[in-house]
């Protein structure tokens, strides 16, 4: 009884400065591990991460940092966004190969069912 009433009216007065400072840092070392592979992208990705990203050996330093300051399913979160990024990246990058007229409905698809 005297644990709920306390709870109810200090709800996370403790706890939230602690979660924001622990978001803030694993934030930063993902940016950093991020900036390390846009930066080292010219090396040939030797480590395998989560979900299937593979990185440059120069960038397992900050990979370790991101892995010790993020929770394990952000990082697969925050894993997997960056790769679909990418391959979104690469279908708009890919040197006009996949480009073409865009096709839109004719006018007929857009008949009053009348």
């Amino acid at each position: 009884m005297a644990m709920e009433v306390y709870t109810s009216k200090y709800p996370d007065k403790i706890h939230k400065d602690v979660l924001s400072d622990a978001r803030q840092a694993c934030y930063k070392a993902r940016d950093a591990f991020y900036a390390c592979l846009e930066s080292q992208s010219h090396n040939k990705p030797t480590e395998i991460a989560a979900v299937g990203l593979l990185y440059p050996v120069e960038c397992k330093k900050t990979r370790e940092i991101y892995d010790k300051s993020c929770r394990r399913t952000w990082v697969k979160h925050f894993d997997r966004q960056y790769c679909a990024k990418k391959r979104v990246q690469r279908l708009l990058d890919d040197n006009e190969s996949r480009r073409g007229p865009m096709s839109l409905p004719q006018a007929s698809t857009f008949k009053s069912p009348n």
